[in-house]
């Protein structure tokens, strides 16, 4: 077989990793894998590197991809019937399509409703890829939010303030509420649910009362400044939307410290972590679940069992149905109910 593979969508740590692991399959079973530089928008345009013993030799604890990334859309672009032709040209048996929520949308489109023989493999720091219990990256930016959490206690603590940890989530607060339980916040704001200004403030107050002098809140990108008036306000720095239409986001972690010092009175600061949590060196548990998923998209496409998805559902690999993948996973709200029992 002749095996292709790309990577779509944002980064995160673990994508070499997995590239690796398709790379190295097909090498160990006698086939060829090429690597599709800039996700789909290589398919269309024939941008391709050869994935050899050499070139995947030492990049599974690097960040980033060797192959680059975009956000192309095919059927946006009108350039489906190149991505068709690539396949003719290119002489691809399968294409493994590494990505989140949106690369598996576009991905399951291209197999249903033009055939082309395509396998899925779930990425992306935000852990909100349905079917599978977890999404490779998302270890690693939870540990680099924990660690920045632990190294702003010290200094809230030095100077009794409030500090507010503004990280990423546009649509669920995986990366907050794991964190934020990890790092032992006071708080945790995420889009699933509608957290109000007072309530947070009540909470910084009550731990005021209980003789500690510090709080740290950890907001989602995503989520609204809401208040107990019933207002609800999604806060747009810039009057613009991303590639996918999506409204820009950011900023909520200004908006809710400036809340929470007018309401508590205690100095508040803030931290936006950024794209610093999708950036460095893989986790252990990353390099391991990125491996595994691009083991089992290998085999997958291996048995022609295309329109599927590589999942793991407690410790099995599985493939599922690239619908079950499109469909957003939010937060267990049982992790913030864990998680108020430490705000005081």
């Amino acid at each position: 077989m002749r095996i292709g593979v790309l990577t779509a969508g944002g980064d995160c740590p673990g994508l070499n990793a997995a590239i690796r692991a398709v790379a190295r399959s097909a090498i160990q079973r006698g086939d060829e894998a090429i690597g599709i530089r800039r996700g789909y928008r290589g398919l269309a345009e024939n941008d391709y590197i050869t994935l050899d013993m050499h070139t995947v030799a030492g990049i599974l604890q690097l960040g980033g991809t060797i192959l680059s990334t975009s956000s192309f859309e095919p059927v946006r672009e009108n350039a489906v019937e190149k991505v068709e032709r690539a396949f003719t040209e290119q002489r691809l048996d399968a294409v493994v399509a590494i990505g989140g929520e949106h690369t598996m949308e576009i991905t399951r489109q291209l197999y249903a409703d033009h055939g082309l023989p395509l396998v899925g493999v779930p990425k992306t720091i935000d852990n909100d890829v349905g079917g599978t219990d977890f999404t490779f990256g998302f270890d690693t930016a939870v540990q680099t939010v924990t660690d920045a959490i632990d190294r702003l206690h010290t200094t809230a603590q030095s100077h009794d303030r409030i500090m507010v940890v503004e990280v990423m989530g546009r649509n669920t607060g995986w990366i907050a509420a794991y964190a934020g339980l990890a790092g032992g916040a006071d708080g945790i704001v995420i889009p699933e649910t509608i957290t109000t200004v007072e309530e947070v403030a009540s909470g910084v107050l009550r731990r005021h009362d209980h003789g500690k002098d510090f709080s740290i809140i950890v907001v989602a990108e995503g989520a609204k400044l809401a208040f107990a008036s019933g207002e609800e306000r999604l806060i747009q720095p810039v009057k613009d939307t991303d590639e996918y239409g999506y409204p820009r986001l950011g900023g909520i972690g200004v908006a809710l410290a400036t809340e929470l010092e007018s309401r508590t009175g205690y100095e508040t600061r803030v931290t936006v972590l950024g794209h610093v949590q999708r950036g460095g060196t893989p986790t252990s548990t990353d390099r391991v679940l990125a491996t595994r998923f691009g083991a089992c998209a290998y085999e997958l496409a291996k048995t022609g069992d295309f329109g599927k998805m590589a999942a793991i559902q407690g410790t099995e690999m599985v493939g599922i149905p690239l619908e079950q993948a499109t469909k957003v996973k939010s937060v267990d709200l049982d992790i913030l109910e864990i998680a108020k029992r430490f705000y005081t």
